[in-house]
């Protein structure tokens, strides 16, 4: 079982079943999960708790469930949390959804580890709750959560940065350099895991090198995700370490971050590393298909609220929501049901072939 609060474990199948069965602490009602056969009526209040603006695809997610909640027969409360890097904003919103009778609620996490009591209350007024695309940790009460697979994310981010340098060099040592998100993102330990899951072995071997020595998670966490910070890091790493050093690669956990990491890159003068990234951001598939960023990981926001909205109309119907994975996803308390949906690395090569029926990002690939 893969502990997704940073670090694994091996937990045995009974353990397991007994997580996911008796972690809420509450008995089990006839007709599925904690008493999904009571439905709500088809135009209950939906609400979304998502964070900060801070991406296209937060912003494209918010369009998104409006109007596919809407289009669903719902009412909707779509929110997203202040620009702050406190939760707070994100406590008062989901309170103020539970008040106003939400029967699901869908929580993109400011800050996965300070939910726990809101989460509670959730539960306590009757409101099923559903993690989007961060899992909330260490709460025995969060039922479902939907997300596309992002372990898997980082395994394909470290394969295309192995396979970019090694096409740019055939035999090493490759000089590169770790960055991962914000410390209070779930998500972010996991991308680098899934990361080093690659690239581990390859450092082991000498055959690629870490020359800053920054290895550890907390090392190389860029907080609350801001471009200005990861710029700073490497303007300050190219300063330290890559004086007559040639820097070969950058591990880079999301598009926002690897525009910033370039821009850092050019004004020293240097030659672009191949830079990973992630989310299929516009001005990011612009600079792949240009030669610079090297690659992205391509998790189309549509299917994934698709999903999301598919798991709330089951509830509302009085059904179990399918899911794919009973096992993996550990928050601390239990092992939460997930589905998960497949990610997809990017390069100029296959670029218009996985953008192919994207209306935003097609024409920029031709």
């Amino acid at each position: 079982m893969r502990n997704f609060l940073g670090k694994s474990v091996a937990v045995g199948v009974i353990a397991a079943l007994a997580l996911t069965a008796c972690g809420s602490g509450r008995e089990e009602e006839p007709g599925g999960s904690d008493g999904n056969a009571k439905g709500f009526a088809a135009n209950a209040l939906i609400g979304v708790a998502l964070p900060a603006k801070t991406s296209e695809n937060w912003v494209l997610a918010g369009d998104l469930f409006t109007n596919g909640l809407t289009e669903a027969g719902f009412a909707s409360d779509v929110q997203y949390a202040g620009a702050s890097t406190t939760v707070a904003d994100q406590q008062a919103q989901i309170t103020a959804m539970i008040t106003k009778g939400a029967k699901v609620i869908v929580i993109g996490a400011t800050d996965a580890a300070q939910l726990s009591t809101q989460v509670a209350a959730a539960h306590q007024a009757g409101a099923k709750v559903i993690a989007y695309d961060r899992l909330i940790t260490n709460t025995p009460d969060l039922d479902y959560y939907v997300a596309f697979d992002n372990f898997k994310v980082g395994q394909l981010q470290g394969r295309a940065l192995l396979d970019g340098l090694k096409a740019r060099k055939p035999n090493g040592p490759y000089h590169i350099e770790l960055f991962s998100g914000s410390p209070d993102d779930n998500n972010a330990g996991v991308f680098f895991n899934g990361a080093m899951d690659v690239l581990k072995p390859e450092i082991d071997k000498g055959t690629v090198v870490v020359a800053s020595k920054q290895t550890d998670v907390k090392q190389t966490a860029i907080q609350g995700w801001k471009a200005e910070g990861a710029q700073a890091r490497m303007d300050q790493l190219l300063t330290s370490t890559y004086g007559n050093r040639e820097l070969d690669g950058v591990l880079s956990p999301n598009d926002t971050l690897a525009r910033a990491i370039i821009t850092s890159v050019k004004g020293a003068g240097k030659k672009i590393p191949v830079v990973t990234g992630q989310d299929s951001e516009v001005e990011s598939v612009r600079s792949i298909m240009a030669g610079e960023q090297y690659m992205t990981i391509n998790k189309d926001t549509r299917n994934l609220v698709r999903q999301t909205i598919a798991m709330v109309k089951a509830l509302q119907a009085g059904q179990t929501p399918e899911v794919n994975d009973t096992k993996s996803y550990d928050n601390g308390s239990k092992v939460v049901d997930t589905y998960l949906l497949p990610p997809v690395a990017v390069t100029k090569a296959n670029a218009a072939e996985a953008y192919a029926d994207d209306p935003k990002l097609a024409p920029l690939t031709r």
